[in-house]
């Protein structure tokens, strides 16, 4: 088994390995013109090609005699902290259980390390029941959750993390903070989402994470954030907007 990074002589394939195991994944729980429409949209030959000539994106797959059977993409997003936002982590359902995936992430975090990346963020529907149990055995976190809306469909996605082996002893991952009126709040480093110039760090009023207060820019550590009913975020201070991941409605 080959384990590199992927090139734009790939897409062809990396385009086949995402239709089959997304179907694998999501097709006893999500519509298939849904995931249809998700391969379309995400894997159209543009995008993965714009995707492997990014600096941000790092791209690994893994290859035999009979093809790609496997990928996995990072992009970095830098701010207060720099995050690798693992978008997908693929293999091919005959492939499954030969210790592909975690090859892939392997080979993945070591690319994350040499490009001085913090931590590794993911996140997975609770309906693909492989891929929860993929995070918990890869020693990642599973530090919230969130409610996706996919063509009218509610579903539940995990957000996992872990810290990147850098040789020091690892953050906690909450930072107590106070608001301009006095509130004290919690900032959860380990939990993010990405944003135009820096990521969105989660903000708690509690150190439990069971009451959320909203979201700190990790450009200019602003609280003052702007969010529609889509979840959709703005630092009003410097303009740093979220941007669209995965399920997201804004993709699909």
């Amino acid at each position: 088994m080959d384990i590199r990074d992927a090139t734009t002589e790939d897409v062809a394939e990396i385009r086949r390995v995402a239709a089959e195991s997304l179907r694998a994944s999501y097709g006893h729980a999500i519509r298939e013109d849904t995931i249809d429409a998700a391969v379309e949209k995400w894997y159209s030959t543009e995008r993965v090609t714009n995707s492997l000539k990014e600096d941000a994106e790092v791209f690994v797959l893994a290859a035999d005699e009979s093809g790609v059977v496997g990928f996995a993409q990072s992009e970095i997003s830098e701010g207060r902290e720099t995050v690798g936002y693992l978008d997908w982590l693929h293999v091919v359902p005959e492939h499954r259980g030969e210790g592909i995936g975690s090859n892939l992430l392997t080979r993945l975090e070591q690319e994350l390390i040499e490009a001085d990346v913090d931590r590794l963020e993911g996140r997975v529907l609770t309906e693909n029941e492989a891929g929860v149990t993929f995070y918990d055995e890869q020693g990642f976190s599973e530090v919230g959750e969130r409610t996706v809306e996919i063509r009218d469909e509610t579903f539940t996605e995990r957000v996992y993390s872990t810290f990147l082996d850098s040789g020091e002893d690892e953050p906690t991952g909450l930072d107590e903070q106070t608001t301009d009126d006095g509130t004290p709040v919690h900032v959860a480093y380990d939990e993010s989402v990405r944003g135009s110039d820096a990521p969105f760090f989660a903000v708690y009023l509690d150190d439990d994470r069971s009451e959320r207060y909203g979201w700190m820019c990790g450009a200019d550590d602003s609280l003052d954030i702007a969010m529609d009913t889509m979840e959709r975020l703005e630092c009003n201070g410097c303009g740093n907007r979220r941007k669209p991941v995965r399920w997201d409605a804004a993709y699909l």
